[in-house]
This record gives structure tokens, sequence and C-alpha cells, in this order.
């Protein structure tokens, strides 16, 4: 079984291509700058996309939709 689930993530965000684009933007963020690191202690997941997943099921990530 994967971790975090999708359903997990789903409760956090409001759509599947939000969730992408903000898993995306962050491990992106992750690989190109070692200084931007984990934001979790012991993450279960070693690669950055996984890392970055974690983070938004455990509140380190938010998205906010603007509306005009």
């Amino acid at each position: 079984m994967l971790y975090p689930s999708i359903d997990s993530l789903m409760d956090k965000l409001d759509s599947k291509y939000t969730l992408v684009t903000v898993s995306a933007k962050r491990a992106r963020e992750m690989k190109e700058d070692v200084r931007r690191g984990a934001l979790i202690e012991k993450p279960h997941s070693f690669k950055p996309v996984g890392v970055a997943l974690e983070e938004i099921v455990h509140d380190y990530l938010q998205f906010e939709r603007n509306e005009k």
C-alpha cells in the first residue's frame, strides 16, 4: 500500500491537478536547492515527490486558490 494514500491527499487539496502541481513544484525545490530539505523529520520516502506528498498530508504544504 502506498503512503500517503490518494484519499488522504484529496482531503487536503481540491483536485488531482492541484495535487500534482503543488507536489511537483515542492519536489523541484528540494532537488534543485539542497538547503531546502524535507520539512518532515523522518519521511517514509526517499524520493522528492514522495516527500512532498508526505508534507502535504501532514499540513506542511497548503494551497489556496485565489478567486477573482
